[in-house]
């Protein structure tokens, strides 16, 4: 390998230099803020982790994403985490084992296998929430808010939400006795919205023309709240896709009430992290962005293999895609360069300016540059017997 070459990060992973990792540092700061005054408990799982856990009801797709490796200790399987929610649930069914509510937060890195999400990156910093405990719409609806409050606070400015649940694709899916093939290949063909194909595979089905018609006007129901309208007219039979419409009809009509100003889309074929979700699901857009930015919904059940099925829901987005999208201003960096001495005044005169929030960088002998090159914008100069703070 030639010497270039050792400079080089794999594909997709990147490193983040001293500017933005600051940018990002404060922000985690604040984001870390919020969710305490909102009652969300901080938690850091683990990076690693025996595989089944980190897959625990999240279904194939976190599978392909997960990195693995044997443990020379046990022999046993392990994954790098590529999403933190199953380690959320773990810990709520096994760890803290509460009966009432538990909200957790957390903000940390994950690895995928494959470019994921915004600039094609491979390791985001994933952050989110997760309220557990709670089978409501309520808590639902405090979760968005709270997705809302994290876009806000990033710098996200224009934010639009579209809004579905899996209720519906499972309720169709159930009455017409799909199998567990026929049924993932549909959902495949449901996410790209791929009408011929949806069309082509309905058509090699057992089903009769009107589950196939079913089906197939499910991923045309996208628009405003008429497309509810016009769902519960479709689907008026079929009782599970009833109650999941209703459930979504709540749900909207309170986030309307709450953020009138936020646009809303109904999309009855989103079915983001179908695997383990069982209820809403949501997902955040803004421009400039071809994909969602924030996303989230309810996974009853995930804690089930940790002996305690309780219900759940949260969000998550990577805080790189949110800095990278972010109209936040970076502060001034401005810090104040000490020179080079050995003097008990301009040390405590450094100690009581950093203790003020200031950023002070002491000279050392013989150094390279000058003050500015290392980012200082103001200096310390001797005045009659006193250490000044002076413009450079």
């Amino acid at each position: 390998m030639s010497a270039i070459n050792h400079w080089l990060l794999p594909e997709g992973i990147e490193e983040v230099l001293p500017e933005q990792a600051w940018r990002i540092e404060q922000l985690r700061r604040c984001l870390l803020d919020t969710y305490r005054s909102w009652g969300y408990q901080l938690i850091i799982p683990p990076m690693i982790e025996f595989l089944e856990s980190l897959l625990t009801g999240a279904g194939n797709d976190l599978d392909l994403q997960t990195f693995k490796l044997i443990d020379q200790q046990s022999g046993r399987m392990l994954g790098l985490r590529a999403d933190m929610t199953p380690q959320a649930a773990r810990i709520d069914a096994h760890s803290l084992k509460r009966e009432a509510p538990t909200r957790l937060c957390y903000l940390g890195s994950v690895l995928h296998t494959r470019p994921d999400g915004f600039a094609g990156s491979r390791s985001p910093l994933q952050v989110g929430a997760e309220l557990f405990g709670h089978a409501g719409m309520e808590s639902d609806i405090e979760i968005i808010g709270l997705m809302l409050e994290t876009l806000r606070l990033t710098g996200i400015e224009e934010v639009h939400m579209d809004l579905g649940h899996v209720g519906i694709f499972r309720g169709l899916a159930r009455a017409a006795g799909l199998g567990p093939d026929a049924e993932a290949d549909l959902f495949d063909v449901l996410q790209r919205k791929a009408i011929p194909e949806i069309e082509g595979l309905l058509g090699g089905m057992d089903l009769s023309g009107s589950q196939g018609e079913a089906f197939a006007r499910l991923a045309e129901l996208h628009g405003g709240r008429e497309v509810l309208e016009r769902a519960r007219e479709l689907y008026r039979d079929i009782a599970q896709v009833q109650a999941a419409l209703d459930n979504l009809a709540a749900i909207g009509e309170t986030v309307h009430a709450r953020w009138p100003q936020l646009p809303v889309n109904y999309d009855l074929a989103e079915l983001r992290g179908y695997a383990y979700q069982t209820g809403v699901v949501f997902a955040a857009f803004t421009p400039g962005c071809g994909q969602e930015v924030a996303r989230g919904g309810r996974y009853d059940k995930i804690g089930e293999i940790f002996g305690r099925a309780r219900p759940a829901t949260g969000f998550s987005a990577d805080l790189k895609t949110l800095m990278a999208l972010s109209r936040l201003e970076s502060p001034a960096a401005g810090a104040i360069y000490a020179p080079a001495q050995d003097d008990a005044g301009l040390a405590a005169r450094v100690r009581e300016l950093r203790a003020q929030g200031e950023q002070v960088i002491q000279g050392l002998p013989g150094e390279a540059g000058d003050p500015q090159s290392l980012g200082c914008d103001r200096r310390l100069e001797l005045r009659d017997s006193v250490w000044e703070v002076r413009e450079l």
